[in-house]
């Protein structure tokens, strides 16, 4: 005689979350506020356990029901912060999807005077995954540098550093070109640190001065234009979902030569003037 499967149990906040209803913060928020009733009970602590197959929970009096999974792409501005209420009352990234008529929330964050390519979604699962290091999903990002960067330096980008959180993991870094006075790389990464990419390069003696994230995964900007936002295709969600757990790539030895032949193996590149960068 087989056994019944023992039953699935959440934290309450953690089931609000997973059905799409709110982030965990707000759902804590919502629990405290005295909202939230689990069997006709009101319950205001957001870590009590709950069966979501079997238990009754309401929000306001109406039942909790997992909302459409929505995935938006959004080319986050420069000046907008990723948190949903800002103390200082500068712009969020709310602001910029009011007309998506769904709750999301970022997966990861892009720092305010950091601009490109930010997932929003109320899949929290997917966030995740996203998010996990485990999973290495790769985002690039193109960096304008102060200074001419030699190959040297490039190479300690791309070996893997020692930050005060830890070593880096190895990174893909492509010189795209040299200026008088600025070197633009293109650095993709499996791992999404605190202001990483701006350390990074601090650590080996330069400074970004301009940074852009132009792709997450497979996902590149293409024809988004900045402040808009569009639904991921099936198709994209598909790919950024992977099967299982990955290991880092192992970045190939760098080829010595002109910044001119390192330009010609990058899909885009930051301008030195004018509004961020898109990739061709």
């Amino acid at each position: 005689m087989k056994r019944s499967a023992p039953p699935v149990r959440k934290t309450l906040e953690r089931v609000l979350s997973r059905a799409g209803a709110a982030s965990r913060a707000e759902a804590r928020r919502w629990i405290g506020m005295g909202r939230v009733r689990v069997n006709g009970k009101l319950i205001q602590t957001p870590d009590v356990w709950v069966d979501p197959d079997k238990d009754k929970v309401t929000i306001d009096g109406k039942p909790l029901r997992p909302a459409e999974k929505v995935y938006l792409l959004l080319y986050k501005p420069t000046g907008y912060v990723t948190t949903r209420r800002d103390p200082e009352g500068r712009p969020t990234v709310y602001d910029l999807v009011r007309e998506a008529g769904a709750w999301v929330v970022p997966v990861g964050r892009l720092d305010l005077e950091t601009s490109g390519l930010l997932i929003m979604t109320n899949d929290t699962e997917f966030g995740e995954q996203l998010t996990n290091p485990d999973w290495h999903v790769p985002k690039t990002y193109q960096a304008k540098c102060a200074g001419v960067l030699e190959d040297g330096q490039i190479e300690r980008l791309r070996t893997g550093l020692l930050l005060n959180d830890g070593p880096t993991r190895p990174a893909r870094v492509v010189r795209l070109r040299d200026g008088a006075r600025h070197t633009f790389l293109e650095i993709t990464l499996t791992e999404g640190r605190n202001r990483q990419v701006r350390r990074m390069v601090e650590a080996v003696g330069s400074k970004v001065l301009k940074l852009v994230r132009t792709a997450i995964g497979p996902i590149r900007i293409g024809d988004l234009r900045i402040g808009t936002f569009r639904p991921l295709t099936p198709g994209e969600i598909a790919e950024l979902r992977p099967p299982k757990p990955r290991t880092a790539f192992k970045e190939q030895p760098a080829k010595r030569g002109s910044s001119r032949q390192d330009e010609q193996q990058s899909p885009g590149r930051i301008e030195g003037r004018g509004g961020p960068s898109r990739a061709r």
